[in-house]
């Protein structure tokens, strides 16, 4: 059975951010799940969802919280499964504390961290986690980079021809 992909939000305000995430997944066929849970405000959820997560079929944790964002740690102390927290940008600081909050975890917990508001890139890092055992995966994920590459080369083209025109 192929491994799901959790992705928790902070709060319902992070989902406009976390909504390409989940495109992301779903372009990939990868199923997750997708729940608001705090590190404040519900710890008992929290913790109680990652301490299971491994059990209920789940290979790897999203994370998305912004301001003090705790929530990624909170998690990763809870669970083996890897974690990748989504620091989001905020009034404030813009995202700065998420951003360190996130990535400064202590020795034996990491989270591994995306850039700020950084939703899509943890889909795909969550992809190619669950990659190492899942070889149509792999294959998806090396299309894509085909695709990208392709796409960069056909933009240099055009800009050379735009070039040559002068």
């Amino acid at each position: 059975m192929a491994k799901k992909v959790a992705v928790i939000m902070g709060s319902d305000s992070d989902f406009p951010v976390v909504k390409s995430a989940l495109t992301e997944l779903k372009k990939y066929g990868v199923e997750f799940e997708c729940r608001v849970m705090s590190a404040h405000r519900t710890p008992e959820e929290a913790c109680r969802f990652a301490s299971e997560a491994r059990t209920n079929g789940f290979g790897v944790i999203i994370c998305a919280a912004g301001m003090a964002a705790h929530l990624a740690g909170v998690v990763a102390g809870h669970t083996t499964l890897p974690v990748i927290g989504i620091p989001m940008k905020s009034k404030a600081l813009e995202g700065m504390d998420a951003l360190l909050a996130t990535v400064m975890m202590p020795p034996g917990v990491p989270v591994a961290t995306v850039g700020i508001d950084g939703a899509k890139n943890a889909a795909v890092l969550a992809v190619q986690i669950l990659s190492l055992s899942d070889d149509e995966l792999a294959g998806k994920l090396a299309d894509e980079k085909k695709n990208m590459a392709d796409g960069v080369i056909a933009k240099d083209k055009a800009l050379q021809e735009q070039i040559a025109a002068l």
